[in-house]
């Protein structure tokens, strides 16, 4: 499985360096339509290769999905963060009481705890 992993590595290596090989013409890129920068009086420009361009815009991509997802999720964890802590609670609060039953039959708490995992298995 390791050398799929590697060979699926190489083939998307290969096709990146294809297209960036074929798409290195230079291109401007402004920050603002040209009235917009005129109106704003400021109107940044960079020229980059093609290449550059597309990458930039698909590494960009999978950043604002995966910072939007993050997101997303966010009430997620927060409800398994609320369960887990509840799961805690009452695993607590099983083990008070089956203490407390112990002692109120007299029994030793020992022997009330070996009793509780004969009955597990």
């Amino acid at each position: 499985m390791r050398y799929v992993k590697y060979l699926f590595l190489a083939l998307l290596a290969i096709c990146l360096l294809t297209i960036a090989f074929a798409n290195r013409d230079l291109v401007t890129v402004t920050l603002l339509p040209g009235e917009m920068g005129a109106f704003a009086g400021y109107n940044a420009s960079v020229s980059l290769p093609l290449y550059a361009v597309i990458l930039g815009g698909i590494a960009a991509g999978l950043l604002i999905g995966f910072i939007w997802e993050w997101l997303r999720e966010t009430k997620h964890r927060n409800e398994a963060s609320r369960q887990r802590t509840e799961a805690r609670r009452l695993k607590r609060e099983v083990e008070v009481m089956k203490s407390q039953k112990a002692v109120d039959e007299g029994k030793d708490e020992i022997l009330a705890l070996l009793e509780d995992g004969s009955a597990a298995r």
